[in-house]
């Protein structure tokens, strides 16, 4: 695995899809961890920093030794290769634009990433296609107990585990989806199904996590309780109680549109086509504007040629950064454009 190749093709379970997953674009746990006897990265001197980032560095290439692995060092990539590990959600915004050594090693086709000096020591998550938490979770509790078996964190008997934020003490433990609600966007209802969310004690979020927007109907909904309650019961009650909600307001947002606006919603649908399969200039906003109703239309069997795979690769590899590593470094916006629409369209034909 290397960064260069991480630019020409999507992840795995992106490809793969999974169960809901007209609904559930991906499902991912993360959790966090310090490591004992070593402040948090706020109070931490530069030697501290240094020693946590070289430290986890040979740990979790040992632990990752048998298999396909990449360790990047954030601090000395360019913007570029921050910007491109950001869009395929192996590390966070807050990650790339930090400063100081901090680094990230990813595994097992994408699935597994591991920030090094984040806003805590360490921050592991484990990505899947669809609604797969309970997949996911395993594999990082194997993922936890390997990393033990090397490492000490900072634990309380009385609160768990130590984190630098305190909504993340107990399991520090967090399970999320990235839903695709664009009935709900359609038929005014979003605002209200998010309110529940929240009224679930549910954080939402855009595309790329905190602090970011949402672009083309996309939203990352997680847990925002980690205290007093064990993983198992966090990841079950996730699964069973929280995302199932949601997922049906926007099923059932699906059904009203079908039922009272069909026609217009199939003109939208195959409009969105024909402009992604014409276009000569194209921004990334709006492609991604496009690519959700024809996700929608596709989910709705309303295009019988083209897979939500399919529009899953290129909503990711016509982002910016996806789109300059691929073809060679920085570009200007209209070129950009141009490129974009050229690589949309030659995904996007007919046969």
């Amino acid at each position: 695995m290397n960064l260069a190749g991480l630019a020409q093709d999507p992840p795995g379970w992106l490809r793969e899809g999974g169960p809901r997953g007209d609904v559930v674009v991906s499902s991912r746990v993360r959790l966090a961890r310090n490591l004992a006897g070593m402040p948090f990265l706020s109070r931490c001197s530069e030697l501290q920093v240094r020693e946590v980032a070289d430290l986890l560095a040979r740990t979790l290439m040992e632990v990752a030794a048998d298999g396909e692995k990449l360790y990047l060092d954030i601090d000395a990539a360019d913007p570029l290769d921050r910007e491109l590990l950001v869009e395929r959600h192996l590390i966070s915004r807050q990650h790339a634009e930090g400063t100081g050594p901090r680094g990230v090693a990813v595994a097992e086709g994408e699935t597994v990433a591991v920030m090094v000096n984040e806003e805590d020591h360490l921050r592991a998550q484990v990505l899947g296609g669809g609604l797969r938490l309970g997949e996911c979770y395993e594999r990082i509790r194997r993922l936890d107990d390997a990393l033990g078996d090397r490492l000490s964190f900072a634990f309380s008997g009385r609160f768990g585990y130590l984190t630098a934020c305190p909504t993340n003490v107990g399991t520090a433990l967090r399970v999320s989806v990235m839903l695709h609600l664009p009935a709900l966007k359609m038929t005014g209802q979003l605002e209200r199904a998010l309110r529940a969310a929240r009224d679930m004690h549910l954080a939402v979020r855009g595309l790329y996590g905190e602090g970011t927007e949402a672009i083309g109907d996309f939203f990352q909904v997680s847990n925002q309780t980690t205290l007093g309650k064990t993983d198992e019961q966090i990841v079950e009650e996730f699964v069973e109680h929280l995302a199932p909600p949601i997922i049906d307001y926007e099923h059932r947002a699906r059904e009203a549109l079908l039922k009272n606006r069909r026609v217009a919603l199939e003109d939208r649908v195959h409009r969105a086509l024909a402009v992604l399969r014409a276009a000569r200039l194209i921004g990334s906003e709006e492609a991604m504007y496009l690519l959700s109703h024809l996700r929608l239309g596709i989910s709705l069997g309303m295009v019988d040629a083209l897979t939500l795979s399919a529009v899953g690769e290129v909503a990711l590899l016509c982002q910016p950064a996806h789109l300059q590593r691929r073809l060679g470094g920085d570009l200007s916006p209209a070129e950009r454009g141009r490129r974009r629409a050229d690589m949309i369209r030659g995904r996007l034909e007919p046969g």
